[in-house]
């Protein structure tokens, strides 16, 4: 099986041809179809990824589009048209025909589909796009990606919910009104999100014991967040920037990592993002209610003398308690915007990006 990144593979002018010789659908490998995430396809010209905030965008000369895939679960997709959100589709079971967009004025229109659930609820596979009209060259890519690696707080676990007593489901998590994506909508950057939700550097939560056998130190190296044997080969993207916010799931259940099981764990994870990706700026955001890695952290960064190697903490007290907060006591589109807020500045710093006059949103 082969891994692929941006899809820049086999044209293929798939269906009957449209004014203008343009073609009505394509592969899910063609280059006309600009593919942002992990993501592995076969010879058939499918891409198959289960990653959070994984999204693909393309344009079309038409009013309505559709995209042909099935599902291992039950996935929720957010539809973005011209740059505004336009819905939500599910991607559930066998392949079949789902339609993104109907009724639009007829004429040039830009779709990002991108997936708003993390991978626990499935794998979809993405066949083909289709169209009432012809497919255009795809809008170019914005030359900025950040990589985030977290947990639920950036996957937007219960950001929709309406009350911090509202339990979870599927539907309230939405990634796209979580901090990760508001700071890479801020900085206009790609992003790819490497999250799943309980999961932490050396401990995932409620585990009893000090270290956990498989948490994001481990998973951040697959192609597929929930197949062990899935590596992802680190050729396919490299970003500007690698953003970890990890910590909060480690400290569960009153039990903190010693600093030398901690080390152990953020030295790997650190080394790993080295090896693969060079000396990229690394900024690692320890979470509030996780202030014992802040010092530890600090101190491993001293000692490993890597000057692209950052730490910053977030403010324990970031967080109106009830207003900030949606479903499972997780934070709301309005908390959200109170940790991007706070991370924008450090990250502009370290990458030496402007820091434009404009809303966090």
């Amino acid at each position: 099986m082969k891994v692929l990144f941006f899809a820049v593979a086999l044209f293929l002018s798939a269906g009957a041809g449209a004014a203008g010789g343009g073609p009505r659908s394509c592969r899910a490998d063609s280059e006309l179809v600009r593919f942002v995430g992990r993501a592995a396809g076969d010879a058939a010209g499918s891409l198959s990824f289960d990653w959070s905030g994984s999204h693909f965008s393309f344009r079309f000369d038409g009013t309505a589009c559709s995209m042909r895939a099935s599902d291992t679960g039950c996935n929720y997709y957010n539809v973005f048209v011209d740059g505004k959100f336009y819905g939500t589709v599910t991607v559930e079971g066998g392949a079949s025909v789902i339609p993104l967009v109907g009724k639009l004025r007829r004429g040039p229109h830009t779709v990002t589909v991108q997936k708003r659930t993390e991978a626990e609820q499935g794998r979809t596979t993405l066949y083909a796009i289709e169209t009432d009209g012809r497919l255009l060259a795809p809008p170019p890519a914005p030359g900025r990606l950040i990589e985030f690696i977290g947990d639920s707080h950036t996957c937007g676990y219960g950001t929709e919910g309406l009350s911090p007593r509202e339990p979870f489901t599927p539907r309230t998590e939405n990634c796209d009104l979580a901090w990760a994506c508001i700071t890479a909508r801020y900085f206009d950057a790609d992003y790819v999100l490497i999250a799943h939700s309980g999961r932490g550097i050396v401990r995932n939560w409620g585990d009893p014991k000090a270290a956990s056998e498989i948490t994001m130190t481990d998973r951040m190296m697959r192609t597929f967040d929930e197949v062990a044997d899935s590596r992802w080969d680190f050729q396919g993207y490299k970003p500007d920037i690698v953003v970890i916010k990890l910590g909060t799931n480690d400290l569960s259940a009153d039990i903190v990592p010693s600093e030398r099981v901690f080390g152990k764990a953020f030295r790997r994870m650190c080394g790993n993002l080295r090896e693969k990706y060079g000396d990229v700026p690394i900024l690692y955001v320890v979470p509030q209610g996780a202030g014992p890695f802040y010092d530890f952290a600090r101190t491993i960064i001293k000692g490993l003398n890597d000057k692209n190697l950052h730490c910053i903490l977030q403010f324990d007290e970031i967080h109106d308690m009830d207003a900030d907060l949606g479903a499972g006591y997780h934070p709301n589109y309005r908390g959200h915007r109170k940790i991007a807020a706070a991370v924008i500045p450090y990250i502009a710093t370290i990458t030496g990006w402007e820091m434009p006059l404009r809303a966090i949103e």
